[in-house]
């Protein structure tokens, strides 16, 4: 790389993290690795891990993205999780592309179509997110009859989306009851692939008797989603106030906290390409965002907004220590410091002494949004064992 810039990806750790889970949840048949967005920010690459690891469905937001993923998993099946314009259904078709149903009327449009081979298709049903699916009980045994009618569409799968993790509200329960509604008047036993749970409420909830398969997401890439009880006062009053509520609302056992252990393998680094000595009261940076309180030395690091990085994010590591990120820039972010940091000097922006809890934490954020914030313009090198690849996008 020209520019020492990177984001480091374990593989192993995926592999790990993927075993873990499929380990303690086994009761299902289809595990899915949702990896939209370029695999959460950790680059497509990593589908090989996540198979290694005993995932053995995949899912991404567009085709474009179903492309991306073929290219490194040649036979594990692609679910499309929104609408195909129907325009490109052959580029699905002829890439054994998995398509989500939405609405009837798609699938109808669908039906017209003489279709070369068989193409594989799940129904989404809106269960209360109001995002997409169908919301109808007769809509949805409406579509199932246009699908046995036609001898090239393979109902596979049907499935719904969890707005919530139903911990601290009734919705989770509303949800599945509307999802066993609108299921009602088809048989449900004879599609293969019932799936609801994503990783934040697998974790939360009992399994669901009828369900076949999970969609796994962000627990893959090292969250579990476990929450503390905590002791003391405070917990003990905050834990009678959530009894009460669920009691109050009927709502199901739920779960705060899991045994998983899980490892996030996205680390981010760069060096110092410039150090300049400076003295009380000069500024640094872009609308004299920075002045300097004492005499130091400001060090300036190849990585900007441009790249996700931003001087909200607080410190950078080098040589194990922290410094602060005293301004930014597009592609720049300087950085104060001390007469030992010297040019070339690798910068950890996290990792291993800043993790990304801490970071996420700063920003206000969660993990996908993090993740997800580092751009595609940053390298990603994946690693397994001695072995390190490169890739840019």
């Amino acid at each position: 790389m020209y520019r020492k810039t990177y984001a480091r990806i374990d593989g192993k750790i995926l592999e790990a993290n993927a075993k873990e889970i499929i380990g303690k949840y086994n009761g299902f048949q289809y595990y899915i690795g949702v990896v939209k967005n370029n695999a959460y920010g950790h680059g497509m690459k990593v589908v090989q891990n996540l198979i290694k690891g005993g995932i053995n469905y995949l899912a991404v937001s567009s085709l474009e993205e179903a492309l991306q993923v073929r290219k490194y998993a040649l036979e594990t099946p692609i679910l499309v999780l929104e609408p195909v314009d129907l325009e490109f259904i052959d580029d699905a078709i002829n890439n054994r592309i998995t398509l989500t149903i939405d609405s009837l009327d798609y699938i109808k449009n669908l039906h017209k179509i003489e279709l070369p081979y068989e193409l594989k298709i799940h129904l989404k049903l809106d269960t209360g997110m109001n995002r997409l699916g169908i919301k109808n009980s007769k809509e949805v045994k409406d579509a199932v009859k246009i699908i046995r009618k036609n001898d090239k569409l393979v109902l596979e799968g049907i499935y719904t989306h969890f707005a919530t993790t139903g911990v601290q509200d009734f919705y989770y329960d509303r949800q599945l009851e509307n999802f066993k509604n609108l299921t009602k008047e088809i048989d449900l036993s004879s599609i293969p692939m019932v799936h609801l749970d994503r990783s934040l409420t697998l974790v939360t909830h009992e399994k669901i008797a009828f369900a076949t398969g999970v969609r796994l997401g962000i627990s893959l890439f090292g969250f579990s989603g476990s929450r503390k009880k905590g002791s003391g006062i405070k917990a003990t009053l905050r834990n009678i106030k959530r009894n009460l509520y669920l009691k109050k609302h009927h709502i199901s056992s739920t779960y705060l906290e899991n045994s998983l252990q899980l490892k996030t393998a996205f680390s981010l680094y760069s060096n110092v390409i410039s150090i300049r000595k400076v003295e009380k009261g000069e500024i640094v940076g872009y609308n004299a965002s920075y002045k300097v309180k004492e005499q130091g030395y400001i060090a300036t690091i190849p990585v900007g907004y441009a790249d996700g990085i931003t001087k909200e994010f607080g410190f950078v590591t080098i040589r194990k220590k922290k410094y602060k990120i005293v301004a930014d820039a597009m592609d720049m972010i300087m950085v104060l410091v001390d007469d030992t940091i010297k040019i070339k000097d690798k910068v950890e922006i996290f990792g291993d002494t800043i993790s990304i809890n801490e970071v996420k934490n700063r920003l206000n954020t969660n993990a996908q949004h993090l993740f997800t914030k580092i751009t595609t313009r940053v390298p990603r090198v994946h690693v397994e064992g001695k072995e390190e690849i490169e890739i840019k996008y």
